[in-house]
């Protein structure tokens, strides 16, 4: 009885996730004989509550490559810094080539983003965001760069009690107003 409780509870937690297929690629290993082909599918994981995580996974048929890239996925998880619908401050992430400028934005304004990040922040539960994609537009570079930007967040509180400051002041424009009246 006990262990269905559980299984039942594990259910439910797997079913809040946001899974997201990023790109499925066929990919080629040159061997003597000629080349052996594979595909790699990118899964990105979120709870839509500032959670997110990203999973790669290689197999000669594609279910077999979702499956692994999900279990990697979800291994993967991590927390990032959310201000309500939007993010707490500008920043940027780099990876390789790829090179992507996430922007705060009043409540309303939706997801302004394509491909890749539009997925990641959709799963992380971002809802208010500009964003622009610089350099490489290599998807998979792409997609990490995204996942170093939200790292590189910091969170209001934290930066406030660093610089000695009220965290009114460290708010966006729009927040700082509903506070005030």
């Amino acid at each position: 009885m006990l262990e269905y409780q559980v299984s039942e509870l594990e259910q439910q937690q797997e079913q809040q996730f946001d899974e997201r297929v990023i790109e499925i690629a066929r990919v080629a290993k040159v061997v003597k004989g000629g080349r052996r082909f594979q595909f790699r599918v990118t899964i990105v994981t979120g709870d839509n509550r500032g959670k997110i995580g990203m999973g790669v996974g290689k197999a000669n048929a594609v279910p077999d490559a979702m499956r692994k890239a999900t279990e990697r996925a979800r291994k993967d998880m991590r927390l990032v810094n959310l201000a309500g619908t939007t993010i707490p401050h500008e920043t940027t992430g780099r990876v390789g080539g790829a090179v992507i400028l996430l922007k705060p934005a009043s409540p309303g304004t939706g997801v302004i983003a394509a491909g890749g990040v539009r997925a990641v922040l959709e799963a992380a539960g971002v809802r208010d965001i500009l964003t622009k994609s610089l350099g490489s537009a290599n998807v998979l570079n792409v997609v990490q760069a995204t996942f170093a930007a939200l790292e590189s967040m910091k969170s209001p509180q934290q930066e406030a009690a660093r610089r000695g400051k009220p965290v009114e002041d460290l708010l966006p424009f729009w927040e700082r107003r509903k506070k005030n009246g």
